[in-house]
C-alpha cells in the first residue's frame, strides 16, 4: 500500500488525529466527540469524516450504529502499515523507539537473509544495475545524511524487488520505515561505521549467483546495523574505542 500523503488540510487532519491515538491522548476504546473534534482541528464535518476512514482502514478506528466512532484495540491496528510505523517513530518515546526499531530488527533478520537468496538465484541485469547505482550513491561522499539514507532505502528495495517475489516486494514497506529511521539515527552520528563494504559484500555474492554467501554477507550486514545502532547510544567517553 502506498504510503498516505501528508499534503493539504485532509493530510493534516489524519496525521494529528493518528497522533493522539498512538499517543495515548484518545485511548483503546475511546468515543470520539466528532463535534468537539471539528471545532478543536477546525475543520469540517466532512474532512473529519473523511480523515477517520484513512484510520479505520488501517485499523484505528470504527463506527458502530448508537456508540458512534471509537479507537479499536491495539491489536486491531494494522502494526505493519507503514504510515503506522512511520506515526510510531514520529510520535513516540525514546523508549518506544528502540523497542519498535528491536521489532523491527527482528523482522528484518527473518525476512532478508532469506529474500536474499532468492535474489541470488533469480536476479536480472536491470536489478544488478538498480543495486550497483544504489551502492555507488551510497559510496559518494555527502554532507546531509540523508543521501546516505535514501540510498541505503534503494539498495534495500532493489534487493527485494530482484526476488521476483511480489510479496515479498511489498515487504518493503514495512522495511523501509524501520530502515530510514534508523538511518537518520546512524547517519546523524560521527560514530556510524562505513555501510558501503558491507553492502558491497552483498552484491557481490548476489552478482556470483551464490545464494548461501549472499545470506552470510546480509546477516553480517545486518550485525554491523545493530552495532552502528548501539554505538550511538554509548557513552561518548566509550564510542572511541571499540572501532568497526
Amino acid at each position: 500500500m502506498t504510503p498516505y500523503a501528508r499534503r493539504g488540510v485532509h493530510g493534516q487532519t489524519v496525521e494529528a488525529l493518528a497522533r493522539r491515538i498512538l499517543g495515548g491522548e484518545m485511548p483503546e476504546g475511546a468515543t470520539l466527540d466528532l463535534v468537539a473534534l471539528q471545532s478543536e482541528l477546525d475543520v469540517s464535518l466532512t474532512a473529519l469524516r473523511e480523515s477517520l476512514k484513512v484510520l479505520a482502514a488501517k485499523g484505528m478506528v470504527d463506527a458502530r450504529q448508537k456508540r458512534g466512532t471509537f479507537v479499536r484495540a491495539r491489536a486491531d491496528w494494522n502494526l505493519l502499515d507503514a504510515d503506522v510505523l512511520r506515526w510510531q517513530f514520529e510520535g513516540g518515546t525514546a523508549e518506544a523507539d528502540r523497542l519498535l526499531l528491536r521489532n523491527l530488527a527482528e523482522v528484518r533478520a527473518i525476512i532478508e537473509p532469506a529474500a536474499v537468496r532468492l535474489a541470488a538465484e533469480r536476479r536480472t541485469d536491470t536489478d544488478l544495475a538498480a543495486l550497483d547505482d544504489a551502492l555507488t550513491a551510497m559510496d559518494r561522499t555527502e554532507p546531509d545524511p540523508s543521501h546516505a539514507v535514501d540510498a541505503d532505502l534503494a539498495f534495500h528495495r532493489a534487493l527485494l524487488a530482484a526476488t521476483h517475489n511480489e510479496l515479498l516486494e511489498r515487504m518493503e514497506m514495512v522495511i523501509e520505515s524501520g530502515l530510514a529511521h534508523r538511518d537518520r539515527i546512524v547517519h546523524s552520528s560521527p560514530h556510524s561505521g562505513d555501510p558501503v563494504p558491507a553492502h558491497r559484500a552483498v552484491l557481490d555474492a548476489v552478482r556470483a549467483r551464490d545464494p548461501l554467501a549472499a545470506e552470510a554477507a546480509m546477516r553480517a550486514l545486518l550485525d554491523q546495523a545493530g552495532r552502528d545502532l548501539d554505538r550511538v547510544d554509548e557513552p561518548d567517553d566509550t564510542k572511541g574505542s571499540g572501532g568497526k
